[in-house]
């Protein structure tokens, strides 16, 4: 676990250099704003095409890897949602608690570091899995919020949904590198050096950038934070392994960067929606800060217990 963890530090390291620059002062909350745009409108952007102008529809996208992490994720959603319950809280509230446990930063962390640190046959597991959580529970929590604040569920919230994802960089890269892969089209050499590039500044920009922006978060309701973080670096990398090895045996490689991705600390933009619909927005700061701090060891444990290869 030494080694790994030795491997994780500086991708830690970056993060508290963009911690220290925002808590400093010397990195205003507007400069991270813009570098967090060039990162995701960007650099993440750039680098997520190129990885899936490489890979083939066939390869990434496997029934049985869809299932197991579904099921997975899931079953640690509806965990967290019936512990807020059970503390007696809204079903806004639970919602986003849920999506605290369940949902990874696999954009801005997941992405660059398990790809350097796992091999390039990790970009499509984790493209996948990034897929799956945008898609899917990006949706989901938008539906259970926006029930919650008007008492039922819209038809017209179908092509807002719809748009939302279709004007997702992120996604919206993805499936252009899949189009490009799928009519086997060449990639002239001056463009794929420009995407290189630009997707090299990725990992720096986007590491950087969760630490600053961490610097502007709170660790108000602890208790909660320190549940929340347990649920997302312990149970959901759990409830997922369990899913992809023994419950719908996922193929080895793919399982494992799978549960990697599942270790990851809690995304960033759960606290955007949270904020952007006034539900517990400094109950999602603390469980954010709370976790990115904890999974400075708890990532490369992970790491470790999966074993060689």
């Amino acid at each position: 676990m030494i080694e790994i963890f030795l491997k994780t530090l500086p991708f830690f390291g970056l993060i508290g250099l963009g911690f220290w620059a925002g808590r400093s002062g010397f990195f205003s909350a507007e400069a991270t704003a813009y570098l967090t745009k060039f990162v995701f409108y960007f650099a993440l952007s750039a680098m997520l095409f190129r990885f899936s102008a490489t890979l083939s529809l066939a390869d990434l996208v496997s029934p049985d890897f869809v299932l197991a992490y579904l099921a997975g994720t899931a079953a640690v959603y509806l965990v967290a949602m019936a512990a807020a319950f059970l503390r007696g809280t809204s079903l806004a509230e639970a919602a986003v608690e849920a999506q605290c446990a369940a949902i990874g930063n696999t954009g801005f962390l997941g992405v660059p570091m398990l790809v350097v640190l796992l091999g390039p046959a990790a970009a499509g597991p984790v493209i996948l899995v990034l897929a799956i959580d945008l898609v899917v529970f990006s949706t989901l929590i938008t539906l259970l919020l926006t029930a919650a604040r008007e008492g039922r569920m819209r038809l017209g919230l179908v092509p807002v949904l719809a748009l939302g994802l279709a004007r997702n960089p992120m996604l919206v890269s993805m499936a252009l590198g899949l189009v490009w892969s799928r009519l086997a089209l060449p990639m002239p050499r001056p463009a794929d050096e420009f995407l290189s590039i630009l997707g090299a500044a990725a990992t720096p920009a986007a590491l950087f950038a969760i630490g600053a922006s961490l610097a502007g978060k709170s660790a108000e309701r602890v208790s909660v934070a320190w549940w929340l973080a347990f649920c997302k670096l312990g149970l959901h990398p759990a409830a997922v392994a369990l899913a992809a090895l023994v419950l719908i045996p996922v193929e080895p490689v793919a399982a494992g960067v799978m549960i990697a991705a599942a270790a990851l600390p809690v995304a960033g933009n759960t606290y955007i929606l949270a904020q952007h619909y006034g539900v517990a927005p400094r109950r999602v700061s603390a469980a954010i800060l709370v976790s990115t701090v904890a999974s400075i060891l708890t990532v490369p444990a992970v790491i470790a217990a999966l074993g060689p290869g």
